[in-house]
C-alpha cells in the first residue's frame, strides 16, 4: 500500500479508499488505519448511517473545494445530510467507541475463521479461509488466495452447495462465493459455535 501511496504521488493520480465494505469493521479508522495510509478520498457506506441508506466521501480540502456549490465539479445526493440517517450514524458511533466493543468482536471472529480453518483442514479437503477483523471468506478447492486470478480459480459449485447445507442447518451465509461474511456484535459466542457446529455436518455433505 506505501508503494500504491508513492506511485499515486509521483504520477499525480488520487489514491482512493472505498470504505462501503471495510468502514468501521476494521475500527472507526477503517482500513486505512488498520493498514498505515492515508488516502485522498475516502468513500463511505450506511455504516456512517447506521444502516440507514447515506453514503459519503471526504478528502483534504483542496480537493473538496473542488465540488459543487464552491468548486466546478457537480454533486448532489437526494439524502445528503438527511437528519434521521445522521442521528443513527452518531448512535452506532457512540456504540462502536465504548471500551471492548471491538476486543471481543474481533475475538470472536477469530474464533469463526480459526474454527471453520479447522474443520476444512480434518475434512481433508482445500478451502482458503480468508480473514481480516469480522470479515472473512471460505474458497473452496483452492489452498491459498492473495490475488483476483487465485480467487477465480475457486469452486462456486461447491461453495453453492455448502451454502444450501448450511440453510438447511439454520445458518444463512453469503450467497455468493465472492461476498465476505461478517460478524457483528449481537452475534455472541453461542452463535459462533453453532455456525461450526453447522459446518462440521454441512462439509462433509458436499465432499
Amino acid at each position: 500500500l506505501k508503494r500504491l501511496r508513492d506511485l499515486t504521488k509521483k504520477h499525480g493520480a488520487l489514491l482512493i479508499f472505498d470504505e462501503v465494505i471495510s468502514g468501521f469493521r476494521l475500527g472507526l479508522g477503517g482500513a486505512q488505519k488498520y493498514y498505515k495510509v492515508i488516502p485522498d478520498i475516502t468513500a463511505l457506506g450506511k455504516i456512517i448511517g447506521g444502516g440507514l441508506p447515506v453514503g459519503a466521501y471526504g478528502g483534504p480540502a483542496h480537493l473538496m473545494d473542488q465540488m459543487a456549490p464552491d468548486g466546478p465539479i457537480y454533486q448532489a445526493g437526494t439524502l445528503s445530510g438527511n437528519p434521521l440517517a445522521v442521528a443513527a450514524g452518531i448512535a452506532a458511533i457512540n456504540e462502536l467507541k465504548k471500551n471492548g466493543v471491538y476486543d471481543n468482536l474481533n475475538r470472536k471472529s477469530k474464533r469463526l475463521f480459526d474454527g471453520l480453518k479447522e474443520i476444512t483442514r480434518k475434512a481433508g479437503y482445500p478451502v482458503a479461509v480468508n480473514s481480516i477483523g469480522s470479515m472473512g471468506t471460505l474458497f473452496f478447492g483452492v489452498e491459498s488466495v492473495k490475488t483476483y486470478e487465485e480467487a477465480i480459480k475457486s469452486d462456486t459449485k461447491r461453495f453453492a452447495r455448502f451454502h444450501q447445507e448450511m440453510l438447511k442447518r439454520g445458518v444463512y451465509l453469503p450467497p455468493a462465493q465472492f461476498e465476505a461474511m461478517f460478524i457483528s456484535t449481537v452475534h455472541g459466542d453461542k452463535e459462533i459455535e453453532r455456525i461450526l457446529a453447522a459446518a462440521k455436518k454441512a462439509l462433509p455433505a458436499i465432499l
